[in-house]
């Protein structure tokens, strides 16, 4: 019997195999968009409280197996509105129709390093643009184009029109005065570098001083180099009690930038083509003249050449000949994707050639991405990013110049009737009225920036254990970013600037840069199902590391030989070199708490040190908290019509690393008797200097009514710097000029309101739209040093100015017997959005963004110019009727009232604008079967027009680069363009 017993117990065995089998339910089903029924790829098909789960094919098809009878699958897509069903064993097809969502509340938004929850759930206010908002109307030249206006929270301000880009942005106000005052950008888990490189054209312009560099170069951000197309979504976390799980890295926020995926099923081919031409925004007109004026602008000398060549019909306006550029614009991109169950896969390729509206200017990039997703077992995954891009960017010579010879400077003092025109053999004749003959600049020098970048992240995710009840993985994650940047800078010996003394006799600028940032990662995450899936609880713990490396060589070779740009080639050579090596690591821990998604909570806490910290072996520590209910997820609730209110609160804290080398008083390179040497500079250091500290509260509530059609979300933060790192005057007599120590605080406070709706949803029309509200007012709550200025061009013109109890974005400047009082704030009152999107009998699409900023204050050095120059436009008007003309009561203001140079610059922009047709896909199978997936045509503009009384280019301008404080600076920048666009796209 004995020998019976293992043979009975195998077909015991046996006979509970296909009660197994039975409890287990295949579904299969297709996944269509609601409005219009196309097929959805990608869609995610999980079985909820499990891990199983599968991903829509390209034709919108899935299958998945339930590990039991019966369950629940949920299909979220981003973009959509997530969707849960009840499976059981009668249910073996689920068809399922996904509404497109502009409230998003089923998204997940970021809550950790390694950790998401749906927007629901989050305690925090995030700001969120989807594919659809960043490329979906128009094509942005680049990255930071694509989030100008679009941001709740955020501020951002171009510092250039040139082709390339480059702009400031400041979240929830200003967080440091001399530190770091731009957000920190991840992409796919890489911490990328978004420096703005000067090139070192001050050298001939003398602006800022005429150092080796400066932050009025007209340099472009390194986020430029990113292809907009390639970003699937960009999640902002504006404040520290969001950001607080970066630490130090966090002082200004933080940019997180997920990027386009593949997803199992056929490969998928798209194919897009832009088409369009870039004209400049606005021109301040020419000045009409006449004999009596040219005598009295220009003098007696000028009046017969004026006469003659008004005779002759060869008045020239200047500003449309040097401005009036038609730019051709090209951008061709190729996106394929696709992969199996295992392995998913996304290439994309962009080829973009601008033309700028200053002849002899573009921008050209090539941008070739590879990102792979590969399932290596059931407990092991990893996901590749990479992305390779070359760019190179020709940006004239336009911003503040001390010396006149810039594009800009140079034309405000030319008048319409002198010909600066080559002869028959390519001679430009001298401009008598100005230091250079802008059209031989603008046609002879080169500035040009040139770079070839690399960025690489891998995350590696293994399945520690899993079980019904918990689960825990190991979550290894490695980024890197590198980038060579080559500026190159000629200013010839033959240019009219160079050789009538007030030049360096022909100028050859090179700059090399080199760039190699790397960050690691290591997390252990712990899920936890308690009280029968009533409570879920989320473990984080990890350590990161991140190195930043960067050697910056600036070589300025003046008084060239001939022709000449070698910079062997020259008389005198000066080289200045910059490296900076920091050092950061970083450990953390966090613990969210979920109680049937009516309470969610999170706990943490972020340790850092660093390198650049007087105690480098010291860890500072930022705690974060959040809570929110969810209301309407209680039993009592019974308010049908609202399916969410959510009242939320958050705290956290983060900081700010001193700037690199504060800690010590460093050595400058010194020529004494022919002999080499080195002295200290006149900047005392500090070896007792600490990090900047936030911290920050905010509370909101979220409302939304009917399926979420109508969503608002009202957000109020109260932000308060401390130890702010700043620079005191020292006496001469000590050897030094300044130190660097802690001494205020400041403190932000605001609010964000978004109200998101969908009006109209018929089978015609679908009209989804969202207005946003936002405005943050800040003061110095302690200064424990003498108020002093800051950036600009002092009282007289205007200039920003650091004083306790104010603003910190104070503009002051002198008013006749008052003396020296605050005329305006460089802050606006607030900004608005309103985005709206129409879908017309579901193939005819229009959308547009109108931007709203109210306030703020420019200090408007351009229209200063012009008069001085006797060619403002309404120089001669007299708009107050007291017999004097404009131009003359400002240039008699000068010295007087630098209120005649504060100027409002509020705005209304007609942002994007665009209209799509998509071929009905009736059409396109009955013409190709299924090789043509979709055809799409459109027509797209940006900027197409804008509303202000501003006197200059543009209201939104800083010709001090992405400095935290010194936005608003108008000297002759490079004016901003309209674009306009023609678009074909072909799927297959």
């Amino acid at each position: 019997m004995m020998k019976l017993y293992p043979l009975k117990l195998l077909l015991l065995l046996l006979c509970f195999i296909p009660i197994s089998l039975y409890a287990q339910t295949t579904v299969r089903g297709k996944v269509t968009d609601f409005g219009s029924g196309k097929a959805l790829p990608g869609v995610s098909v999980v079985v909820v409280g499990t891990t199983t789960g599968t991903n829509t094919d390209a034709n919108g098809d899935y299958s998945i197996t339930l590990p039991g009878a019966s369950g629940k699958l949920t299909f979220s897509f981003l973009g959509y509105t997530s969707q849960t069903f009840d499976v059981t064993p009668a249910v073996n097809t689920l068809d399922v129709r996904l509404r497109e969502s502009t409230t998003s509340l089923s998204e997940v938004v970021v809550t950790g390093l390694a950790t998401t929850v749906k927007r629901a759930n989050a305690a925090n206010a995030v700001a969120t643009i989807s594919t659809r908002e960043i490329t979906g109307i128009t094509t942005p030249q680049t990255m930071d184009a694509a989030i100008s206006g679009k941001l709740v929270g955020a501020n951002v301000v171009s510092n250039s029109g040139a082709p390339g880009g480059g702009i400031a942005m400041k979240l929830r106000g200003i967080t440091s005065i001399f530190g770091n005052a731009q957000p920190l950008y991840v992409v796919d888990g890489v911490i990328i570098d978004n420096s703005s490189i000067s090139s070192g054209l001050n050298a001939v312009t003398n602006a800022g001083g005429g150092g080796s560099s400066s932050t009025q170069d007209n340099a472009s951000n390194r986020i430029a180099d990113l292809n907009p197309n390639d970003i699937e979504s960009i999640e902002v976390l504006k404040g520290a009690s969001a950001a607080a799980i970066y630490g130090s890295l966090a002082s200004a926020g933080v940019v997180i930038i997920t990027t386009k995926r593949g997803a199992a099923g056929k490969t998928i081919v798209d194919f897009s083509q832009d088409i369009g031409i870039a004209r400049v925004s606005k021109l301040l007109g020419m000045r009409t003249l006449t004999e009596d004026r040219v005598r009295a602008s220009f003098g007696a000398a000028a009046v017969p050449q004026f006469v003659a060549a008004r005779d002759a019909g060869r008045l020239i306006d200047y500003e449309e000949e040097l401005y009036g550029n038609t730019g051709m614009l090209y951008n061709t991109r190729l996106n394929v994707s696709g992969g199996s169950e295992r392995t998913q896969f996304f290439v994309g390729g962009l080829i973009q050639d601008e033309e700028g509206i200053v002849e002899k200017t573009g921008y050209n990039k090539k941008s070739l991405r590879f990102n792979l997703d590969h399932m290596l077992s059931d407990r092991f995954d990893f996901s590749l990013s990479t992305n390779y891009i070359n760019s190179t960017a020709d940006r004239g010579l336009t911003n503040n110049d001390n010396k006149g010879v810039s594009f800009g400077v140079a034309l405000s003092s030319t008048p319409s009737f002198v010909d600066l025109f080559p002869d028959e053999n390519g001679l430009y004749p001298n401009n008598p009225f100005g230091a250079s003959n802008f059209l031989q600049t603008r046609d002879l020098i080169t500035n040009q920036e040139n770079t070839d970048r690399f960025l690489g992240g891998l995350t590696l995710n293994t399945k520690l254990q899993d079980s019904e009840m918990s689960s825990t993985k190991l979550v290894i994650r490695a980024g890197l970013d590198f980038y060579n940047l080559r500026t190159r800078a000629l200013f010839p010996r033959l240019l009219q600037f160079q050789s009538n003394g007030n030049g360096t006799g022909g100028a050859s600028i090179q700059g090399n840069n080199y760039n190699l940032n790397t960050n690691y990662a290591a997390f252990l995450v712990n899920n936890l199902n308690l009280s029968d899936n009533s409570v879920f609880l989320t473990t984080t713990v990890g350590v990161t590391r991140e190195n930043f490396n960067q050697d910056q060589t600036l070589n300025v070779a003046t008084q060239l030989i001939g022709t000449q740009s070698n910079l062997d080639q020259a008389g005198a050579v000066t080289v200045d070199q910059t490296r900076l090596k920091v050092r950061n690591k970083g450990l953390f821990a966090q613990e969210e708490f979920n109680w049937r998604d009516r309470v969610i909570a999170t706990a943490g806490i972020r340790l850092d040190k660093s390198s650049n910290n007087a105690m480098v072996n010291d860890f500072n520590s930022f705690p974060k908290f959040s809570l929110a209910v969810n209301l309407t997820n209680f039993d009592f609730w019974s308010i049908d019509r609202f399916n969410l209110v959510k009242l939320r609160a958050a705290y956290g804290e983060s900081g700010g690393f001193p700037p690199f080398g504060a800690k010590y008083t460093s050595l400058v390179s010194s020529n004494v008797g022919g002999s080499g040497g080195l002295l200290p500079n006149t900047q005392l250091g500090n070896e007792e200097i600490e990090q900047e500290r936030q911290k920050e509260f905010e509370t909101g509530i979220d409302i939304g009514l009917m399926e979420n059609k109508l969503l608002l979300e009202a957000t109020y933060y109260n932000k308060k710097v401390s130890n702010l790192i700043v620079f005191r005057s020292v006496p001469a007599s000590s050897g030094f000029t300044t130190e660097v120590l802690n001494a205020g605080e400041l403190r932000n406070r605001g609010v964000e309101l978004a109200l998101s709706a969908t009006p109209v949803e018929t089978p015609g029309l679908k009209w989804d739209s969202r207005v946003s509200y936002w405005r943050n007012t800040s003061e110095i709550t302690q200064l424990d040093i003498p108020a002093f200025p800051l950036g600009a061009f002092g009282s007289t013109l205007g200039t920003f100015f650091i004083e306790e109890g104010e603003s910190a974005t104070q503009i002051v400047g002198i008013r006749g017997d008052e003396g020296v009082v605050k005329l305006g704030d460089a802050a606006p009152d607030f900004q608005m959005n309103f985005h709206n999107f129409f879908t017309i009998q579901q193939n005819l699409s229009f959308s547009f963004l109108l931007h709203w900023k109210k306030g703020g204050d420019n200090i408007n050095l351009t229209q200063l110019l012009t008069d001085l120059g006797g060619t403002s436009f309404d120089y001669d008007d007299d708009d107050d009727g007291d017999g004097i003309p404009n131009a003359e009561e400002r240039v008699d203001a000068l010295g007087v009232s630098a209120e005649t140079f504060v100027q409002n610059a509020s705005y209304l922009r007609l942002r994007e604008i665009g209209v799509y047709y998509n071929v009905p896909i009736a059409f396109l199978s009955g013409m190709f079967g299924d090789v043509v997936r979709s055809v799409r045509i459109g027509a797209s503009a940006n900027n197409l027009f804008t509303i202000t009384d501003y006197d200059g280019y543009d209201p939104e301008v800083s010709n001090f680069g992405s400095n935290g404080l010194s936005t608003g600076v108008d000297v002759m920048p490079f004016p901003m363009s309209k674009r306009y666009f023609f678009h074909f796209s072909i799927g297959f």
